[in-house]
């Protein structure tokens, strides 16, 4: 078997891994019955194996076997540090000076009784004053959320996964954007709920769409990104919206408004246009780190109490320390000038990133940490992010992104908040080289 064979096998375990035709945990057949089954030699088996390994989608215990491990692109940050891939898979971004300003802004809380004061649990509505201020620490484009509406979460995606546990029970039907976050197709599966792929266009998700599906059978709710949509980058204008909100105020649906990067631009949210039926999810994960997290849930009043239910009986709520953390951060306006700080460098990254890769079938909003990458028909989306993982870069395919068995897109995101600049560079020209030239024209 050649050199192409054993990594064109890899490359199929990768896709049903990203499809979830694979699950995370599950335990892969010994190399001898690997071999077996694929008719090939146990050599190889043991090359598909160590692929597999050193792309960081498998992992071997001793005396237990191998298994699949969690190939969703927030494992990114973990397999670059382990195979010293460039982490263009995972969106976020830390600034350089961002660790010496939260230090410096959260040196009063190690003051004993503060410290004390996070002990108790934390109820999902919080106390008032938290919710005045998150509310207007996430307001946008003239928005602002009722304080007494607003709920907190440990992170956006317990916000995410509450929302559809309150608004849909199993074999329901939620539609979503054909290529979305891969997190909520992993809810969905846990939900037994069953998601519906909204064709779109370059705006996003259509309102013919969503009357379409919701005409073959009823829609319980929607989950859309309006602004800066991961993975493609594209925005909803203000017609859009406004085309949007009257679909579900005509279908009477609720939709759920992920607007976690929505801090990095100025367009109003959904949430502003239905406010009864729209449930808008927001965190601090983007805007400072993921291990700073804190989950911010505005719903309708008339679902406050569902939803507040629903956060308490998944185990979703709040923890005290990092909900004071997050709400000094905010007070004292640390929080604001890193966010500013970080508009700016997602700028500064996109016009490098369109540099770097001129000439190529690039997309997205100039204001996201992320980009689209097309790709030309020679490559399939798994065999061009296998290629790029042997020359030491990190992207997510099409199929980590794509709701059921079809992909409309072939390309890879690519997620630029992360590298320092000068390795984001050069591993962006990499990518381009990959694309004009193939992969023998890149040194492994």
């Amino acid at each position: 078997m050649s050199l192409a064979d054993y990594r064109m096998i890899s490359d199929g375990i990768a896709a049903d891994i990203a499809q979830g035709r694979m699950a995370p945990g599950s335990r892969m057949p010994t190399q001898r019955q690997f071999a077996y089954e694929r008719g090939i030699a146990v050599s190889t088996a043991s090359r598909v194996y160590a692929e597999l390994t050193r792309r960081g989608l498998v992992t071997g215990e001793v005396g237990r076997g191998t298994f699949i491990r969690n190939a969703e692109p927030d494992a990114a940050g973990e397999r670059e540090a382990e195979g010293g891939l460039v982490n263009l898979e995972h969106v976020f971004s830390i600034l350089p000076h961002q660790a010496a300003d939260l230090a410096a802004s959260l040196k009063p809380l190690l003051d004993p009784a503060r410290i004390q004061a996070t002990f108790p649990p934390v109820r999902p509505g919080a106390a008032g004053p938290a919710r005045a201020k998150a509310a207007g620490f996430f307001a946008r484009g003239g928005w602002s959320a009722d304080p007494e509406t607003v709920l907190f979460t440990g992170t956006g995606r317990q916000g995410i996964a509450a929302a559809m546990a309150a608004l849909a029970q199993p074999g329901d039907r939620i539609g979503v954007e054909a290529m979305t976050y891969p997190i909520v197709k992993g809810l969905a599966h846990r939900l037994g709920i069953e998601l519906v792929a909204l064709p779109m266009d370059a705006e996003g998700v259509t309102p013919d769409a969503i009357e379409r599906a919701h005409g073959e059978k009823p829609l319980r709710a929607l989950y859309l990104q309006p602004v800066l949509q991961s993975p493609l980058g594209q925005s909803m204008s203000a017609e859009r919206r406004r085309a949007v909100a009257s679909a579900l105020h005509r279908h009477d649906l609720v939709c759920i408004e992920d607007s976690v990067y929505g801090f990095l631009c100025d367009e109003e949210p959904l949430a502003a246009l239905a406010p009864d039926r729209v449930i808008l999810i927001d965190s601090l994960s983007k805007r400072l780190a993921p291990g700073l997290s804190l989950g911010f849930v505005a719903a309708p009043s008339g679902l406050v109490q569902r939803l507040g239910a629903a956060i308490r009986t998944g185990a979703w709520t709040a923890s005290g320390l990092p909900l004071a953390m997050a709400l000094h951060l905010i007070d004292d306006g640390t929080a604001r000038r890193i966010e500013t700080a970080k508009r700016a460098d997602a700028t500064a990254r996109q016009h490098a990133a369109r540099e770097a890769l001129a000439g190529l079938d690039v997309r997205g909003d100039p204001r996201a940490f992320h980009l689209w990458l097309s790709l030309p028909s020679h490559w399939s989306a798994e065999r061009y992010a296998a290629a790029a993982a042997r020359n030491g870069v990190a992207v997510s395919p099409a199929s980590a992104f794509a709701v059921g068995t079809s992909t409309p897109e072939n390309g890879v995101r690519l997620a630029l908040g992360s590298p320092p600049f000068a390795r984001l560079d050069s591993a962006l020209r990499t990518l381009r080289r990959l694309v004009l030239d193939g992969d023998e024209a890149v040194v492994e």
